[in-house]
């Protein structure tokens, strides 16, 4: 399909550091407070010092709260309540600074990026550096055509792959990865059930929106016939992708691997960040080192993913609106493990 070779990221990516994850425990015994008195910071800033490479962690400060947006041409079946005028409504309230991720992005320091993917727009609407890399006008129904063709599908992947080479050179600590789409969610519930091998029902969530009964029935649906498409390509994870993916999940998923490749730690949102890394993880099983898992949206599908990757929320208050912003809520505990494990004193050694 490609000239890009997938296989190459299962040997490009280790795993965080697990000497320096060994250094980072045999520190934490030295500080002051009793063993668990921490309960899981102690674990986050182990995890961190193993990704830095270094002890004591070095504090996380240049934060980029990523965001790829887009149209899935789904929605048109009325499988989400988003608004009227697409995902261009979305990213224009986040430049604004006026969506809830770029009010808490603000709040914790965090430089938002955001990235059009396939808004269903003009792109003369948006700033350039916002659709420099858009694929295409909204991505195709993937209940009954293939959400990109294959060119378009390894275009975003690779998008995604020089964004985190950029973000890594740049001096990026570590990335919040969010999504700003309309029809999103289905897509990634497609995603997560091919991959998981189950039923639609199973996998269809409410949205980041909110859908009533009959729009849950038709997401459901949409969800089923997507998989009979899925389900013949799931060999080919860039394939996937093209089938019922979407650009958006497209660039995110290479972002994701080429993120563990350059070592640089991210923090996942709701379900379509779930279903981007549920994709990664079948390219290269240990690139999941790599990420937190920020919160619980109640997603079905998120819990899916999340579960079949083995991470477990940072917290669980049932956050749906996307944008990054559940992920946004958990960068604070991360900065809190890495504060305290750096800056609490080693208790000093025992004297005859």
């Amino acid at each position: 399909m490609s000239g890009l070779n997938l296989d190459d990221f299962a040997t490009l990516i280790e795993r965080p550091d697990p000497g320096v994850r060994r250094d980072a425990e045999e520190r934490r015994e030295r500080l002051g407070l009793r063993p668990g008195a921490l309960g899981r910071l102690d674990e986050l800033a182990e995890w961190l010092a193993a990704a830095q490479g270094a002890v004591p962690v070095k504090p996380v400060e240049q934060v980029t709260a990523l965001v790829f947006a887009g149209d899935h041409g789904v929605a048109k079946l009325g499988v989400s309540a988003g608004p009227e005028g697409g995902a261009a409504v979305l990213v224009k309230a986040a430049l604004a600074g006026e969506s809830a991720g770029a009010v808490l992005a603000r709040r914790a320091g965090a430089r938002l990026r955001v990235v059009d993917m396939a808004v269903d727009c003009d792109p003369a609407e948006l700033p350039e550096e916002v659709t420099r890399h858009r694929v295409r006008r909204g991505s195709g129904r993937i209940d009954i055509e293939d959400a990109l063709t294959p060119e378009e599908a390894e275009a975003a992947f690779r998008t995604g792959m020089a964004i985190a080479d950029e973000e890594a050179d740049s001096g990026t600590d570590l990335v919040v990865l969010g999504d700003l789409s309309v029809g999103g969610t289905t897509a990634a519930g497609t995603l997560i059930g091919a991959l998981c091998g189950t039923d639609a029902s199973v996998v269809t969530g409410r949205g980041g929106f909110g859908i009533d009964d009959l729009a849950w029935m038709r997401k459901c649906a949409a969800i089923r016939d997507g998989l009979r498409r899925a389900r013949p390509v799931l060999g080919d994870q860039l394939e996937l992708l093209a089938a019922t993916g979407g650009a958006d999940l497209a660039a995110a998923t290479g972002f994701l691997l080429q993120s563990a490749v350059r070592r640089t730690p991210v923090i996942l949102d709701g379900v379509v960040s779930a279903a981007c890394a549920l994709v990664a993880q079948r390219v290269a099983f240990r690139a999941p080192d790599w990420w937190l898992a920020g919160q619980a949206g109640g997603d079905p599908a998120q819990a899916k993913a999340l579960d079949r990757m083995a991470l477990n929320p940072l917290l669980d208050h049932g956050v749906t609106v996307g944008e990054g912003t559940g992920a946004l809520l958990a960068l604070p505990l991360v900065q809190a493990a890495a504060a305290l494990a750096a800056d609490l004193p080693e208790r000093l050694p025992d004297r005859d």
